[in-house]
């Protein structure tokens, strides 16, 4: 299915997100947004890497923006591994730039596995909201240019080669929204293929 699922505005309403396992899952949204939260609710802990350990797991500091590109290169690397031992992988970051998710794309064709963008676009005033209620905060412009860059990208995302693209607009469609785990298709599509001399995924 390549196409962007709306979930159901109504007040109590259940969404069902189908997430094919295994599977490369990106969680798209701003700071904010919930999607730290949202990983915890619906994946085991072992499934979820996140931008913000893996920052301080390099750097002893999971805000230190120094640390974004060695962090980056330690998440995709255990990504890749799991996804080569056909385990479900959920990426924990903002994801909101074209090419933070084609990096990751680039990952589950290599293993000819489906990749699913689970967005959590909500309003503006709910991601800051829910910002002054974090540990670390996030400077209020930065969650601004956040959600530009998610919302510019939005419309053109099911054409970028996910399986499925789910959108939550608010609290109440994050809230109800259920996750069912479905096998995954074998893939007709073949693998990247990794450059001659480098046994090596790109990071």
């Amino acid at each position: 299915m390549r196409n962007i699922t709306e979930a159901s505005a109504t007040a109590g309403a259940a969404s069902t997100l189908l997430i094919p396992e295994p599977s490369l899952v990106l969680l798209v949204g701003a700071a904010g947004s919930g999607k730290s939260s949202f990983a915890k609710k619906h994946f085991r802990p072992t499934e979820v890497l996140s931008s913000d350990f893996c920052r301080s797991l390099v750097y002893d500091d999971e805000g230190d923006q120094a640390a974004t590109a060695d962090a980056f290169a330690v998440l995709r690397f255990i990504a890749a591994r799991r996804l080569r031992a056909g385990r479900l992988t959920v990426i924990d970051a903002t994801n909101v730039k074209r090419a933070a998710r084609d990096r990751s794309l680039i990952l589950a064709r290599r293993f000819q596995l489906p990749a699913v963008a689970i967005v959590l676009d909500l309003p503006e005033l709910v991601c800051m909201q829910q910002n002054r209620e974090r540990e670390r905060r996030v400077p209020q412009m930065i969650i601004q240019e956040q959600l530009q860059e998610l919302r510019k990208g939005l419309p053109d995302l099911a054409g970028e080669g996910f399986a499925s693209v789910y959108v939550l607009r608010s609290r109440v469609e994050i809230e109800h929204a259920i996750l069912e785990r479905v096998p995954t298709l074998p893939s007709i599509t073949p693998p990247a293929t990794t450059p001659r001399g480098n046994s090596e995924l790109p990071l």
